[in-house]
């Protein structure tokens, strides 16, 4: 269990934890010569079941609430401090506040310096103290009288927070592994250290971990946990990493040290937001604040979504935008201060860390927000499931929750399209609703069209599933075709029913001006010469070459100039042979590598734009990524597909 400290200046947190400890949580030259807290301080304390008790306390004073908000951020109970001679003050509420917005649910009151009273005056602060927690989430929790100076009290207060520690191990959501980092130095012959609160998951020695957002990576060279030398660290402990491969300089607090996975920095995502019912006005949009995250502190803007401005003491979506990129993942904790950083504003949790900008008071996203408040993975991924019109992208819902496949239940009615990068799941309602919307297109476009066979992969999505990844609308038609309820010819996909059909003179020639294209190979004869080298008509062979070429069995590469599919099969392996060896094909090489003329070989590569084979960058034609375009040959049996 991790204790943090809370409360105004100069009420003994600094000497209470001392007197629990032994340790002197002051350690810097000027905190000593000034007598008051700056920076966080770390001391540790075993426990009798051989656990150790960690405590981090924080500065008081008000200039320093960021270095109080980075603390207490990663705590798992709050040991409030209120010194019986002053009471409650500004520092006592702001840090009440600041631990109740960041979800610290479990703590204790520390009502220190009771040797300087009466007992009347204890008795008074005891019921500002209770006023001050009635309210909140610690309203039944117990205060303890005690003095650093007498030590009268101590030993209750040791009791309980190790009664407290021997309860269990706090759940601490998400799987892989992250620190918060809020220290950064070197020490002679380890090298760089980080300390923080690990988050979530486990590292252990040898482990590659990423610095976030900065993205550099190195190995943990040995770990302290809990200020013990140990081969691993977990959830909920204190550690210090010693790195190897990355230098102090490269590193700074509000840094995460995570699992390569979890290296995912964003500079907008959305949250549920609470403000403050100390406020006094609104909070409108685009207000600037300083945004606390982990150990990060940076400027940043808010955008309230389902409200036009948040009034004080209640809760909205919100979608926050920083300056800079941090490290983020849902159900992450974060406070917000006003620009001048002289009051807190409010604090919430992440929900997406990855949030969009366009429609993002859309009803449908306001929709799916509102389901990634629920706490249970598996109910949380059936609502965004049922919700995601174009599939729920599982890869990256798992990577924003940190969580992995084995930490939730796909629903079996689900539709999973996996391929490469793309990891989609679909309600089954909805991919029905995709299969009866690709049919009756289709049906559409055969009335519309009568002469033409039907149009490829990559003409179905840009015309009627532009926003599905090229691998969804593939799984839409393959799964349609092995049901038979789909036909493809060539890359033409459409209805079995429908065919370009040829009368009995256009296959007696067909069935001779094929082969004569196939020894053409990558230098075909034109259409004249075909006419002639077989006695037709050269507008009868042109009506036959355009119906051959919607039935799919050549490509018309220009006017009058047609290609056996086999070749252009050929053709395009050769261009992706190219593009592997030199990022992009150029004409010259690829003229020289099919031996063709310059101008074939441009007309070729302009005929692999045409049909988004390629596309063009100034003189480079680049294979695209989203190609459907299926180029086959038939060797007997066997189908080579491109």
């Amino acid at each position: 269990m991790i204790v943090g400290t809370a409360g105004h200046i100069d009420h003994g947190k600094t000497s209470l934890v001392k007197t629990l400890t032994g340790v002197d949580t002051d350690r810097l030259k000027e905190e000593k010569a000034r007598g008051i807290s700056i920076e966080l301080g770390y001391a540790y304390a075993p426990l009798p079941n051989g656990e150790v008790l960690g405590f981090v306390d924080v500065p008081g004073h008000e200039k320093f609430v960021d270095h109080m908000v980075a603390g207490a951020t990663g705590i798992d109970f709050v040991l409030l401090v209120v010194a019986a001679d002053d009471g409650v003050m500004p520092q006592t509420i702001e840090h009440l506040d600041i631990v109740r917005l960041l979800g610290v649910a479990e703590g204790a009151v520390a009502m220190t310096k009771i040797d300087r009273c009466d007992d009347a005056r204890r008795a008074a602060c005891e019921r500002e103290i209770r006023s001050l927690l009635a309210a909140t989430p610690l309203a039944a929790a117990p205060i303890l009288p005690v003095s650093s100076v007498t030590g009268e009290g101590i030993e209750a207060l040791r009791g309980y927070l190790r009664g407290q520690a021997a309860l269990g191990t706090r759940h601490r959501a998400g799987t892989g592994f992250r620190l918060a980092v809020d220290r950064c130095f070197t020490l002679a012959g380890i090298g760089t250290v980080v300390t923080g609160t690990v988050f979530a998951g486990e590292v252990k020695v040898g482990d590659e971990i990423v610095m976030t957002p900065p993205g550099i990576s190195a190995r943990v060279r040995s770990i302290h946990a809990q200020n013990r030398s140990s081969d691993g660290g977990r959830a909920g402990e204190r550690c210090a990493l010693a790195l190897a491969g990355v230098a102090k300089e490269a590193i700074a607090r509000g840094d995460w040290a995570v699992s390569p996975r979890l290296h995912a920095p964003t500079a907008r995502f959305d949250a549920r937001l609470v403000l403050s019912v100390r406020e006094q006005r609104a909070l409108k949009h685009w207000t600037s604040v300083h945004l606390h995250l982990g150990a990060a502190h940076v400027m940043a803007r808010i955008a309230p979504l389902d409200v036009e401005a948040l009034a004080p003491g209640t809760e909205c979506l919100a979608q926050i935008v920083s300056e800079t990129p941090i490290g983020a993942l849902a159900g992450d904790a974060l406070i917000i201060r006003d620009a001048s950083a002289t009051r807190t504003l409010g604090g919430g949790r992440v929900l997406d860390p990855f949030a969009p900008a366009r429609r993002r008071k859309a009803a449908e996203r306001l929709e799916a927000l509102r389901a990634m408040a629920d706490a249970d993975p598996n109910r949380r991924l059936a609502a965004l499931v049922e919700r995601a019109v174009h599939g729920l992208d599982l890869a990256g819902s798992l990577l924003a929750a940190n969580l992995g496949l084995a930490d939730i239940v796909l629903d079996p009615a689900n539709v999973r399209v996996r391929h490469g990068d793309v990891d989609r799941v679909f309600a089954a309602a909805r991919w029905e609703l995709l299969r009866t919307r690709l049919l009756g297109q289709l049906a559409e476009f055969h009335v519309k069209r009568p002469d033409e066979l039907g149009p490829d992969l990559g003409r179905i999505r840009r015309m009627w599933f532009p926003q599905l990844d090229a691998e969804v609308v593939a799984a839409l038609a393959e799964g349609l075709l092995g049901e038979g309820r789909l036909a493809r010819s060539g890359p033409w996909w459409h209805l079995p029913e429908h065919s370009v059909r040829l009368t009995a003179r256009e296959e007696a020639l067909a069935q001779r001006v094929l082969p004569l294209l196939e020894s053409g190979a990558f230098d075909p004869p034109w259409l004249r010469d075909l006419a002639k080298a077989l006695g037709a008509g050269e507008q009868e062979m042109r009506s036959l070459m355009l119906r051959l070429t919607r039935r799919g069995q050549i490509f018309q590469v220009v006017k009058d100039l047609f290609y056996a599919r086999s070749a252009v099969a050929q053709l395009a392996r050769v261009a992706k042979a190219l593009e592997d060896e030199a990022g992009a094909v150029r004409a010259a090489p690829f003229r020289d590598r099919i031996g063709v003329g310059r101008k074939r070989a441009i007309q070729i590569l302009e005929f692999f734009d045409r049909v988004g084979y390629t596309r063009r960058s100034r003189d480079d034609h680049r294979l695209r990524g989203d190609n459907l375009l299926r180029l086959e040959e038939r060797a007997g049996e066997a189908e080579q597909r491109l």
